[in-house]
């Protein structure tokens, strides 16, 4: 990590606020960071009279990079307003995404997977429900991080160590992104190479909204994937009916869910299928013709 926290706001070249720090310019450090290396920061109370030229202000002053100001600082097309964590994004992301495979689309990935989440948690716009159990979330673990009450931690020594930890998760968030790109170009020829409704890769990769995504019309009428199995032999998935949908296109016949082995392969007649879901939204078999087989039945079959 190549921040440096110091005491001098006049000879700072980023300022942002004292105190209690939140998942928004946590990230938004790391993304300065990343983008221009070495920093200073100096953490504050109020943005000071005198400062270099040049210094970057977030997340305090409500200027560019703050949202503290009434009435925000401007809300993206689907509704989530920004912080400090997405203003950063938003104007200096590109420079981290440019020579990737997909620059937009990588970009787009870590602002709608990472960025967007966070902002929403700091703008307390995030649906609320009455499930008993908590979900932890980045934002709330960047808040653990600030000095607990029995403590004698610093905010700046806290600070630097939540800026840590973000880095890490930001790292892995953009090598995820990367390889999404990656995975659509391969997702894009292989819809372009399916002639009927089962499409085949040589290898898995993310899938599933890249169908979604594709202008090929091919891919409208995919019904099954077939890919290799991490654990062995090729699986046969169900397209979903919707991005993120639990629901498919075309499920796996009723008659076949929950079975294994010899049952399964008596009830398909395909000699080497190995399982079906429950939910009848995957099934298995040991070989690459097998699983194809599996689609091929099951599309052809009513549930």
């Amino acid at each position: 990590m190549k921040i440096k926290l110091i005491q001098d706001a006049a000879a700072a070249e980023c300022i942002t606020h004292a105190g209690t720090f939140h998942a928004d310019e946590v990230f938004a450090t790391v993304i300065l960071e990343k983008v221009f290396g070495a920093l200073s920061i100096c953490r504050v109370n109020a943005v000071p009279d005198k400062m270099r030229e040049g210094v970057i202000v977030y997340d305090i002053g409500q200027g560019e990079l703050d949202h503290h100001q009434r009435g925000g600082n401007g809300t993206r097309n689907n509704g989530v307003p920004y912080a400090a964590s997405g203003l950063v994004w938003k104007q200096y992301g590109k420079r981290l995404t440019e020579r990737a495979c997909d620059p937009e689309l990588v970009w787009e990935l870590i602002d709608r997977e990472l960025i967007q989440g966070i902002d929403a948690v700091d703008n307390g716009v995030l649906p609320q429900t009455d499930y008993g159990v908590k979900c932890l979330n980045v934002s709330e673990l960047i808040r653990m991080m600030n000095p607990l009450w029995n403590t004698y931690e610093s905010f700046d020594e806290a600070f630097y160590k939540a800026v840590s930890l973000a880095e890490t998760i930001f790292e892995r968030v953009y090598a995820s992104a990367v390889s999404k790109a990656e995975a659509r170009q391969k997702v894009e020829l292989a819809v372009q190479n399916t002639a009927g409704n089962i499409m085949v890769l040589d290898q898995y990769v993310p899938w599933q909204q890249f169908i979604f995504d594709s202008a090929d019309p091919r891919a409208e009428e995919i019904l099954f994937v077939v890919f290799p199995s991490a654990r062995g032999g090729f699986n046969c998935q169900c397209v979903p009916d919707a991005p993120g949908g639990y629901g498919q296109r075309k499920s796996m016949p009723e008659k076949w869910r929950g079975l294994t082995g010899e049952e399964l392969q008596k009830a398909t007649g395909v000699p080497d299928a190995v399982f079906c879901h429950p939910a009848g939204f995957i099934g298995g078999a040991e070989t690459l013709e097998g699983a194809v087989k599996m689609a091929e039945r099951a599309a052809e079959q009513k549930n």
